[in-house]
């Protein structure tokens, strides 16, 4: 088998149009990535194409894990850091399967890693708005979204839905993640928002987010909603809460 120090961890629902794509583009960047991909049981052969592209090609750098039913994008990533704790990787980065997160970018995000801060975000919003093809509706939703996150909680971050992010190891190992408890938009928020309460670097990466060419968006009005009151009780956490102290 050989070896990386990061894994790319890719949450699939319904994404035989670009599943295919997305693996090829991060396994012919230079950087050695993994990839492990986590399926919430797509109906449309989504983990097939994964199954096999592992036995036929990427037998020692692509996994899969199967999930019966769609768990949620926040369980996803959990189920998904476990696994890379448990399978040593120093580098863990969420990234989309519908080419929206350019994987060109994944060097960018690591190498800020590796040059002392522990979690990078690939960021909309952090010079200007980067933003590709979506309605504009969306994108004012989603920044004033990371407007209001900062409005509310003081955190200084332009892009904190963001889903294009690389965690140091030792940021995973610290947060407790059978605590984390929303799975969609709140989900990122919450990653970051604790990693910055415990004390982490964090670093915004400008990228440009592209709107999805093939498939379609699991986006809706639940995933807005969790994240709009969710920032309310993560500044109550702010105040209330005792973060669990930093690891050396």
């Amino acid at each position: 088998m050989h070896e990386s120090d990061s894994l790319v961890i890719i949450p699939t629902y319904n994404e035989k149009e670009n599943i295919e794509k997305i693996i090829r583009a991060v396994f012919g960047l230079e950087k050695y990535f993994h990839v492990l991909v986590i399926d919430d049981g797509s109906p449309d052969g989504t983990a097939s194409i994964v199954q096999r592209l592992m036995e036929s090609e990427f037998t020692d750098r692509l996994f899969l894990i199967e999930r019966k039913g769609k768990l949620g994008l926040g369980t996803a990533y959990i189920t998904g850091f476990k696994w890379a704790l448990a399978h040593g990787y120093d580098y863990v980065t969420e990234m989309d399967a519908d080419f929206s997160h350019d994987p060109n970018d994944l060097p960018r995000l690591y190498a800020a890693t590796r040059e002392g801060y522990d979690v990078a975000i690939g960021s909309r919003y952090v010079c200007g708005v980067n933003v590709v093809n979506w309605p504009i509706g969306r994108v004012l939703m989603s920044y004033f979204a990371s407007k209001y996150v900062r409005f509310v909680t003081g955190f200084a971050v332009h892009d904190t839905t963001a889903g294009f992010v690389c965690y140091k190891r030792r940021v995973l190992e610290t947060i407790p993640l059978d605590e984390v408890r929303f799975k969609g938009y709140g989900f990122q928020i919450e990653m970051k928002y604790t990693a910055h309460k415990i004390g982490f670097k964090i670093k915004e990466i400008p990228v440009i987010f592209v709107n999805r060419r093939e498939g379609v968006s699991k986006m809706n009005g639940g995933i807005f909603g969790e994240a709009f009151f969710g920032v309310m009780r993560l500044r109550l956490d702010g105040w209330l809460r005792k973060y669990p102290k930093m690891k050396a």
